[in-house]
Formats: C-alpha cells, sequence, structure tokens
C-alpha cells in the first residue's frame, strides 16, 4: 500500500509539471499576441478618387479595413496592397501572418483640391496669399485675399468640391471695413383748412333755448356760452327773447419742414442705428387693476447694414423711417389718452461705390377729408340749406426723399483733428459787460486760428 501512494504522488505530481508546461506558453503566445494586436499605427494618407499601393516587407495573408465606405483594399501580391480612396475621412487597415498583426495603418481620405488650387490660380491670379487645405472631411480656406467678392468666389469653388463636407473660412480679408454713411432726409408736408358754419340759436330769458347745431353753441342754466370756434355773431333781442346768429368761418393754410442729416460709422456686416426723435409714454393694463408704462419710439429713424464686396462695392440694407404722434387717431382709456403714429417706413438693398449717393423718394401722402353737420330737412333745402348746414375741409400733402451716400473710412488721428471748441476764448468781464463781445480776444498768437462761421458755430480756419 505504501508504495502504491508513493506512486500515485509521484504520477500527480508529474501531471502538474506538464500542466504547467502547457498552459504558460499559451499565456506566453496570448500576451505577444495582445502585444502585437496593440502595436503603434502607422499614418497613411489617400486623396478621394485615388489609389495607391502598399507595400509590406512580410508576407501578407489576410487584411481587414474598419470602414470600407472610406476605402477599398484588394491583396494583389504576398507584398503588395492596393488601396483606394472613396470617400473623404479616417478608417484602419490591419495586416495578418499566421494569426499574428504585422502592421495597423491609420488611413485618412482627404479631398482632392489640386485641381481647385488650378482653378483658383486661373480664375483670381492676384490671390496669391490663398491657402487651400484638404483636412479630414472638410475643406479649409486660409491666408489672406483682397475682398470678400473674390472670398465668396473661391467658397463656392471649395463648395463644388467637398459636396457633403464643411469649408472652413480662416481667411483675412484686407482693405477697409468700415463704412460711413451720410443720411440727408428732407420732407415737405402742406396742409390747408376750410371751414363755414351757419346758426341760429334763440333764448327765452333764463328758462328756455334752442340751438339748430350744437357744434356750434352751447348752453347752461342761466347764461348763454359760445364755443371757441365761432369767429362772428350777431345778437338782437326783444322782450325776454334774444336771437343770436352764428357764424365759424376759417381758411387756414400750413407748411411743415423736416430736415435731418445723420451721419453713422459700422463695420461690414454689423448693423448700425440712428433716431433723431423721442419716445411717448403708452400706460399698459396689468393685472390687479394696475397700469405700467411702456414707452414707443417716433421720429426720424434710420437702420443700415453695410457689406463690403471689394474696395470699389458696398452692398447695403438700408431702412429708413419717418414718423410722428397722431392726436386725430388718439385712444382713450381710464383717463389717459394715447395718440396714434403716423410713419413713413422704406426697405431697400443695393449696390454702389463708394461715395457714390442712392435717393429713395415717391413717399408721397395725400389726404383728403370732409366733414358736413345739417340740421334735418332744413340742411337740405337749396341755398337756404347753408343756413342750417356746417361744413369742412382739411387736406394734407407731403412728400419724403431720403439721399444716402456711403463711404469707406479708416480711424482717424484725434490730434490733427479740430473741434468746435478748439478756437473759442471766454470773454472777460471787460469784453462782456462793457464790449458785449462773445468771444474773447487771444493774449497770445497761437499757431493755428479759427472763428466761429454760421449761427450754429461752425469752426473754420481763419485766413491769413
Amino acid at each position: 500500500m505504501a508504495r502504491s501512494s508513493k506512486f500515485c504522488k509521484h504520477k500527480a505530481f508529474v501531471l502538474v509539471i506538464i500542466l504547467l508546461l502547457i498552459i504558460v506558453p499559451m499565456g506566453t503566445w496570448a500576451a505577444s499576441s495582445m502585444v502585437q494586436e496593440t502595436m503603434a499605427a502607422k499614418k497613411l494618407n489617400l486623396i478621394s478618387g485615388k489609389s495607391t499601393i502598399l507595400k509590406t516587407s512580410l508576407p501578407i495573408k489576410r487584411v481587414s479595413i474598419a470602414n470600407p465606405e472610406i476605402a477599398d483594399v484588394r491583396v494583389l501580391s504576398p507584398h503588395e496592397i492596393y488601396l483606394t480612396g472613396k470617400t473623404a475621412g479616417t478608417t484602419n487597415l490591419t495586416l495578418w501572418q499566421n494569426h499574428k498583426v504585422t502592421a495597423i495603418y491609420d488611413i485618412e481620405v482627404a479631398y482632392d483640391v489640386s485641381r481647385l488650387k488650378q482653378q483658383v490660380h486661373d480664375l483670381l491670379p492676384e490671390e496669391k496669399d490663398l491657402q487651400i487645405i484638404s483636412t479630414n472631411d472638410s475643406i479649409t480656406l486660409a491666408g489672406r485675399m483682397i475682398n470678400t467678392v473674390n472670398l465668396s468666389k473661391v467658397k463656392a469653388l471649395a463648395q463644388s468640391y467637398a459636396p457633403k463636407g464643411k469649408i472652413n473660412n480662416l481667411v483675412q480679408v484686407g482693405g477697409v471695413h468700415q463704412v460711413m454713411l451720410e443720411v440727408r432726409i428732407a420732407e415737405m408736408a402742406r396742409s390747408t383748412t376750410k371751414r363755414l358754419g351757419i346758426n341760429f340759436s334763440w333764448v327765452n330769458g333764463n328758462d328756455f333755448g334752442v340751438s339748430l347745431l350744437g357744434g356750434l353753441s352751447s348752453f347752461d342754466e342761466s347764461i348763454t356760452g359760445f364755443s371757441s370756434a365761432v369767429s362772428a355773431l350777431f345778437r338782437f333781442s326783444k322782450g325776454n327773447s334774444t336771437w343770436t346768429g352764428i357764424i365759424d368761418a376759417l381758411k387756414e393754410d400750413g407748411l411743415v419742414k423736416v430736415l435731418a442729416e445723420p451721419t453713422l460709422i459700422a463695420l461690414s456686416g454689423q448693423t448700425a442705428d440712428f433716431l433723431a426723435g423721442g419716445e411717448f409714454p403708452i400706460p399698459v393694463p396689468q393685472q390687479n387693476n394696475s397700469i405700467t408704462i411702456d414707452y414707443k419710439k417716433f421720429g426720424v429713424g434710420l437702420n443700415f447694414t453695410p457689406t463690403v464686396l471689394s474696395e470699389d462695392v458696398i452692398s447695403m440694407k438700408v431702412v429708413p423711417e419717418v414718423s410722428e404722434l397722431d392726436f386725430s387717431t388718439a385712444v382713450q382709456f381710464s383717463g389717459f389718452v394715447v395718440p396714434g403714429i403716423t410713419t413713413r417706413r422704406a426697405s431697400t438693398t443695393i449696390e454702389l461705390a463708394d461715395g457714390q449717393s442712392f435717393a429713395i423718394a415717391g413717399l408721397l401722402r395725400d389726404s383728403v377729408k370732409e366733414q358736413v353737420s345739417k340740421f334735418p330737412l332744413l340742411g337740405d333745402i337749396p341755398i337756404l340749406g347753408a343756413l342750417f348746414r356746417s361744413t369742412s375741409f382739411l387736406k394734407n400733402e407731403s412728400e419724403l426723399i431720403i439721399i444716402v451716400t456711403p463711404h469707406l473710412v479708416k480711424p482717424l488721428n484725434i490730434a490733427k483733428q479740430t473741434l468746435p471748441t478748439d478756437f473759442f476764448i471766454e470773454p472777460n468781464d471787460a469784453e462782456f459787460y462793457l464790449e458785449g463781445r462773445m468771444e474773447g480776444r487771444e493774449n497770445e498768437q497761437p499757431a493755428v486760428r479759427g472763428k466761429l462761421d454760421g449761427d450754429f458755430g461752425h469752426t473754420m480756419p481763419e485766413s491769413k
């Protein structure tokens, strides 16, 4: 029994040794295989629509590509692989030999921009600082270009070479990109008012009174009063009766002139606005019977967005507006009177050169309002019916014209610019009280002298 037990122990020990000899090489091979599979990948660049032949030093038994839509692979021989770029993107290629990874390639397929560069050179030979780079699934434009017109052309061409990709615009456009807009807004408005009303009233003491047209006279318990619209009257009395004839006659002509000359400066592609007017409060009812105040703008306003296309062409979107308060359309509620707004607005987009002007005209308005108030039956009698009628005629005519002139401008050196206050010297007491001078005399002659010219204090250099 003892010999049998020793033999079993010896047999078990031999089996353990055999198992170790089998397991250890397998683990070593697995670790070696894992190391091989995680080896550093090599980079390989392809052009979309073009192919290349990849040669290897070791014979290849099997190949695998991660994304067949990006690139196509074919094995020509154990040492040659044929690769074709299909579309822009990235993928990887793995090569095997006897279940062992021999090489891994990171493949990047880019757009073919060689023809694009040639077309840009043929169409725009002056753009020598432009760089066109194809990266992954996009085309990048970098460098410097002369103007935005050429940039838009290049972007259109690049989009045709990357229909599903994106265009990265890193181009710096040269030239001036600040636009000064000189605007002149002029409006002439003429109004004509004609009014004629005839009325009779009879009062019997302080007890009874009759008036045919209440708009021309009013009565109270003791005296007879007349509205401010009455321009003439005649009266006679007999006993307690008083007869009064009322005539309201008016002819009025009005003329209004509106002129604004704003000057605005904005960067290309940015919006600038101007308002010469004000804001009026509008009550807004809220919950719990509370009222808040909102403000609405009115006056002469301008909104414009310039885009510098080249050193000679400027594209602009201009939105001028002229508005005024109109109390004839006012609304009353809760003791507040809210006026309406009469607005003339235009919107246009144009292209013109530096210093050229364009005009927005034809903004005409012609309104006529007639009103007839008459006593029934009596007011319809021919000729004599005029004694029992009140008529009014109101006509308004206005014409608005807007002239706009854009300029390409650069920042100025303020040290070399003159201001309206540069040439003003405050008078002393003797000059102000005794001589009545608005400006003082200079004790020392400066290098540059000037004087105030005009009623608004515009400065100009004084002639020597």
